[in-house]
């Protein structure tokens, strides 16, 4: 096994250890669906993002959640959130930010695809209502997808609550 599949399977570990009652994983994806959105937005996904995705096609944390891709989500499937942040609002993503997770305020954390390097890119929040004045100005918070699994998803929750929802 690679190293990062291992990487991926550790962080993946300490995510079972929370309760089924407060967190919720999506079914394993089987199909291409991940590898045609990447044909249609003509970008690569990270590795490690493709590994935790095709293994459980959304997951969601007491509220964190890290989007999955299928039509019964409907517009909260990745490919239309995608659409969506590009498309139709005013302040629109550039087309290399992949918005995989809400802050439930409007804005995302995002893949920056077009920093990819060795399969691996960093994570990025975009505020919806911040006007920048260039790309390069969107903070840059977290070196990969699995360290914002770390932080954001782990971390965070285990400041105040305990892996079985109990308050701490």
């Amino acid at each position: 096994m690679s190293t990062l599949k291992k990487e991926c399977e550790r962080v993946l570990k300490e995510l079972y250890l929370f309760s089924d009652n407060i967190i919720y994983f999506g079914n394993r994806i089987e199909d291409n669906r991940l590898e045609l959105l990447e044909e249609n937005l003509a970008y690569k996904f990270p590795m490690d993002f493709k590994y935790i995705l095709k293994k459980h096609n959304g997951i969601s944390l007491m509220g964190t959640e890290i989007y999955g891709l299928d039509v019964s989500l409907k517009g909260n499937s990745l490919d239309k959130i995608y659409e969506f942040e590009h498309y139709k609002v005013s302040n629109k993503m550039p087309k290399e930010f992949l918005p995989f997770s809400p802050d439930g305020r409007g804005n995302h954390y995002c893949l920056n695809l077009a920093k990819i390097i060795d399969g691996i890119c960093p994570v990025v929040f975009w505020q919806w209502d911040y006007d920048y004045l260039s790309f390069e100005d969107v903070e840059e918070c977290n070196d990969n997808f699995l360290s914002w699994i770390e932080e954001v998803m782990i971390e965070w929750i285990l400041e105040d609550y305990n892996y079985d929802g109990t308050d701490k």
